[in-house]
């Protein structure tokens, strides 16, 4: 697994113009959105409709088409190729910008409409296509970061196009300025579209069904296909659900009860774009290139927190007459923990919805990718309506502001305690990536050796009881490993073991049930081709040395012809978890962030796997390094 950074992504012709691409497109949406909002809000529309409905009217409109056409659109992903669709999509959103010109030029509100239900329209047409291409253009250890680059720029187009319309519909001939400037963007993004690579049809023999209703319920079935990629979609539409109630509360919170003009909105708005952005890009250097499920929870503790944090948080008015602006703002007391709080729930919700999408990129069948993300965006425009719902019931029902944050955080804390009861590999990710950045420092060496797909069996030594969180923490593929039984029935270790499909084992003496049924088990593993750890001395060292390995990886093998992989644990000798001194986890900890290096060796062809062969392999990766 090679250590690279994700913004070389940004300079390879496979991620730059899709970056750029998406980037405008985000950035046009919200340019667009944004000046038609003040337009109507500030600057009166020659209409007998009140703002307050026209604002909820623009709001439906821009989302309608999410439920009208995302079946058919994530249809279509699958079964053409991608960047022409993509080039087709954004030769559309010229037309429909050169639309918005005329209508900001003629003053025509019912244009200008029609042009926002376009864009939903082109935007429910292009979801499918953002996530769905991703996983053919990067390699299995750059999902998490080009994931994390697409929710960064997304996040920052959505400030900066709101920031901008803002900006130039409030101008002299702001409308003229308006109207060349969301033109241009479009023409940019169609120009940076002809550099997207070729992204071949997973699925060219697929009939496309138009009807809206029937193809939504068979899209939603497709994501429900896998238990973990269905709730991990529910739980991304969630992230949304806290994202639209934030961002939609944040102007009346500002002025209501911080005492702040729109420059404080402005800055709460970008501090909290920016936290979701360095969240999402940080994704990658802490989970170590690969998709790291534990910063799902992390990252939903952190939104909980913060959130409540944030519902407690006052700011002394100096005059609560005036509106205070930016600067006056942050010098007054308690300011500093109200940005804190907000930037903090941005970052966090970077760590939760990042390794979300890469594991539905990654866990669904790729001929299902966009029908399955078309399906997400669905969820997500629903959750996102219901959102608006819930906030104006409560509001109308007496709560303040602080306290629909407060109500939406512990309402989050319930829906993680319900998803991770539900897929508790959420849960035992997040105490295996705990212990490993919080207890040992680890280096991984030539583990790139483990292919992307198919059988392997990974054999190494056993230094502690720590030794298969680990490597499973390490590895960016799923391991099951077979393990001494009493080992597997320590209390509290017993859930992770568990919950990561341990197979417990022991002679055949000692249980001769327990000894079939893991026989058994091992077969279907292979067959199905996960990834296979043992540790063949067959219990922990008490010296620090490598014991003799046993014949069990020869029968494995001769049933199962597969390559086998071996590793060295270093530096763990000594730690708590080890037996050095008498019985491990029976002391406080000596050291602390140990160094503990993890080796990989050279494959080894199933006709060379013989316990001797494979125990000399070891020792030479382990050297003199317990």
């Amino acid at each position: 697994m090679a250590e690279h950074s994700q913004f070389r992504l940004l300079r390879e012709r496979r991620f730059a113009p899709y970056f750029a691409t998406q980037f405008l497109g985000a950035f046009n949406d919200n340019v667009f959105k944004n000046a038609l909002i003040i337009l109507i809000a500030f600057q009166g529309v020659n209409t007998e409709i009140n703002s307050h409905t026209l604002i909820n009217l623009s709001a439906g409109l821009f989302i309608l088409p999410f439920f009208l056409f995302s079946a058919t659109s994530g249809q279509i992903a699958d079964k053409f190729e991608k960047s022409s669709l993509i080039r087709i999509i954004k030769g559309l959103e010229v037309i429909i910008m050169m639309l918005a010109s005329l209508g900001f030029y003629l003053g025509s509100l019912p244009l200008l409409l029609l042009v926002l239900f376009l864009m939903g329209t082109q935007s429910s047409l292009f979801g499918p296509l953002k996530y769905g291409i991703l996983p053919q253009q990067l390699h299995p250890d750059e999902l998490i970061g080009g994931n994390g680059l697409v929710g960064m720029g997304t996040f920052l187009a959505i400030l900066l196009g709101t920031i901008t319309g803002g900006i130039l519909i409030g101008l002299e001939q702001g409308a003229l300025l308006i109207s060349g400037t969301v033109l241009l963007i479009a023409i940019l993004g169609f120009l940076s579209s002809q550099a997207i690579p070729t992204a071949k049809a997973v699925d060219p023999t697929l009939q496309i069904r138009w009807n809206p209703l029937l193809q939504t319920w068979r899209i939603l079935k497709f994501t429900a296909e896998r238990h973990t990629v269905f709730l991990s979609v529910l739980a991304i539409s969630w992230f949304w659900f806290l994202g639209a109630t934030y961002l939609a509360q944040i102007p009346n919170y500002a002025r209501l009860h911080l005492g702040g003009n729109e420059q404080v909105v402005t800055l709460l708005l970008t501090l909290f774009s920016l936290g979701v952005g360095l969240g999402s890009i940080f994704c990658e250097r802490l989970s170590g290139h690969k998709v790291e499920l534990g910063l799902v929870p992390f990252g939903s503790i952190g939104l909980s927190l913060f959130g409540i944090d944030l519902s407690f948080a006052e700011v002394s008015l100096a005059n609560p007459e005036n509106l205070m602006n930016a600067s006056a703002f942050l010098a007054a007391s308690g300011s500093f923990r109200v940005l804190f709080d907000v930037g903090m729930i941005g970052l966090f919700g970077g760590f939760f919805i990042v390794p979300l999408y890469a594991l539905v990129q990654q866990r669904s069948n790729p001929a299902h990718l966009s029908r399955i993300i078309a399906g997400n965006n669905i969820i997500n425009a629903l959750l996102m309506v219901f959102s608006a719902g819930l906030a104006i019931f409560l509001l109308n029902a007496g709560l303040d502001i602080p306290q629909l944050f407060l109500t939406i955080a512990l309402m989050n804390i319930v829906v993680a305690i319900y998803i991770y009861t539900l897929v508790p590999e959420f849960f035992m990710r997040f105490l295996v990536w705990i212990f490993i950045h919080l207890v040992y420092r680890v280096q991984k060496e030539n583990l790139d050796k483990i292919p992307d797909k198919g059988a392997m069996v990974l054999v190494c030594n056993h230094v502690s009881f720590f030794d298969p969180l680990l490597i499973a923490g390490s590895i960016r593929r799923p391991v099951r490993f077979v393990m001494y039984y009493k080992i597997y029935q320590i209390p509290g270790l017993n859930f992770i073991f568990r919950t990561a499909g341990a197979i417990p084992i022991a002679s055949n003496k000692e249980n001769p049930e327990i000894f079939k049924q893991a026989w058994e088990r091992i077969e279907q593993t292979l067959k199905a081709g996960e990834v296979l750890c043992i540790f063949p001395e067959g219990k922990i060292t008490r010296n620090g040395n490598i014991g003799k390995f046993r014949p069990g990886i020869e029968r494995i093998i001769a049933e199962n012809p597969i390559p086998v992989l071996p590793m060295a644990l270093c530096g763990l000798w000594g730690t708590f978890f080890s037996r050095e001194g008498g019985s491990a986890m029976s002391h406080l900890p000596r050291h602390w962030m140990t160094k503990i290096t993890l080796k990989a060796g050279e494959v080894v062809a199933p006709e060379q796997a013989s316990a001797a062969f494979l125990q000399t392999q070891v020792e030479n990766l382990r050297a003199d390094k317990k």
